[in-house]
């Protein structure tokens, strides 16, 4: 299965590496480091590469990446699946998976991998279970390690571990009884020069943060659950009865856990929840450049637009840029030729609007194309599928919890081509 893991930081620096089987050798990674010279952003590097003896299997999470080394036939998704645990576990165990701080826990992260891990197959990934196994660390914990010498790891086998039930701890108690869920939408769009939809999905999950004394059975239910289509669960779900029904029924883990991520590919489904109007003209033989940009809300459901920030790569001949916003600040770098709006929200009765004039290079010709719009933007309490949780019930314990859905659409990938 998994022979080794490598984890390479924004410079192209291996700052840690763990081997479960034989050793293999660093230099294994150079293949890793030719496929990212050739690619034009981070994000572009082939998540798979095939070596003469091994394959590098790899995913980028907070500018680091996780390449992990494999001598065998291994469904690729299987591995990035268990590469992506491991980035949440350590988000989980030191509250951000940065290079720092696995730096600091280096002590605690090799304990993770060695539990995470048995002889290159996943054994425990359920972070109820790692937290039984392997304390987080603490200030206080740190200090006492460092005096005796003692170390994180539990004196117990856990629980949940020897049960039907892997992913939830027995004994759980809770003074306040509550259960929250967060449907968090992300919308990939390219939209064309007249305003068309080219493409447009929509990514979404659903985020649980249950803490109920006992061991509570949970079933949820949507108003609309044909929406939701390529669904891929937490291994809590009963998928016989989602099958059937269209009813997640699940022993909820401890804590917070992610219940499933879903797929909306149907474009007739994915509404568009902002329009441009835009006007970026250059002419042949100026030195000057027009640029006027336009923001509105649409389809939002009467739902306010926040949190909107606009950015373009202009060409190379650009200079500089004379703007006027209506609203909210603006920055353009001549280095690099990134403009970036920082619009904030959206009021309909008065749209935002980015106007004026750029500085080309006397004498450069009229750039090939246009440049394209990157849109950020946050919409909360609204689920942009239309997807709607019916209500929340709960067997086997007698109290009543505290129960709370929240909705959020934010922009993934959307692109305005101009």
């Amino acid at each position: 299965m998994i022979h080794s893991l490598f984890l390479v930081n924004a410079s192209g620096d291996i700052f840690l590496e763990k081997h479960w089987k034989s050793v293999v050798s660093r230099s294994v990674c150079d293949y890793f480091f030719e496929a990212q010279e050739r690619a034009t952003e981070p994000e572009n590097v082939p998540p798979v590469i095939p070596t003469p003896h091994h394959y590098l299997i790899s995913v980028l999470r907070h500018r680091i990446y996780f390449v992990a080394v494999i001598q065998s036939e291994v469904p690729p998704l299987f591995v990035i699946e268990f590469l992506h645990r491991v980035v949440d576990t350590f988000q989980d165990y030191f509250g951000v998976c940065t290079e720092a701080a696995i730096k600091d826990n280096v002590v605690v992260v090799y304990e993770l991998l060695e539990e995470m891990l048995d002889n290159g197959f996943p054994l425990a990934t359920e972070s109820n279970i790692l937290k039984e196994l392997i304390k987080p660390p603490t200030i206080l914990r740190t200090m006492v390690n460092t005096i005796t010498g003692s170390t994180n790891v539990g004196e117990q086998l856990p629980t949940g571990q020897l049960s039907v039930v892997p992913w939830r701890r027995t004994g759980v108690k809770y003074t306040n009884n509550e259960a929250y869920f967060d449907v968090v939408e992300e919308i990939d769009a390219i939209i064309d020069k007249s305003g068309s939809t080219i493409t447009a999905e929509i990514q979404g999950v659903i985020d649980a943060c249950v803490k109920l004394t006992g061991m509570p059975d949970l079933t949820l239910s949507f108003m609309n659950p044909r929406l939701l289509d390529d669904v891929s669960f937490h291994p809590c779900v009963r998928f016989k009865r989602w099958e059937a029904e269209r009813i997640l029924s699940f022993i909820p883990p401890d804590g917070n856990f992610r219940l499933l991520s879903y797929h909306v590919s149907s474009q007739n489904l994915v509404a568009i929840p902002v329009y441009v109007k835009h006007n970026i003209s250059f002419r042949e033989g100026s030195s000057q450049g027009r640029f006027d940009l336009t923001l509105g809300p649409k389809q939002t459901m009467g739902k306010s637009v926040e949190s909107v920030l606009v950015s373009s790569q202009l060409p190379r001949g650009v200079l500089n840029a004379n703007l006027n916003p209506s609203q909210g600040t603006y920055t353009f770098d001549p280095v690099t030729k990134m403009l970036s709006w920082d619009v904030g929200k959206i009021n309909p009765q008065k749209l935002p609007s980015l106007k004026g004039t750029m500085s080309l290079q006397a004498g450069a010709s009229k750039p090939d194309e246009n440049p394209t719009i990157n849109i950020q933007l946050k919409i909360q309490q609204m689920a942009i599928s239309g997807l709607k949780v019916n209500r929340l019930d709960m067997y086997g314990e007698k109290y009543k919890p505290f129960k709370g859905i929240k909705y959020m659409t934010k922009a993934g990938k959307f692109q305005v081509r101009t």
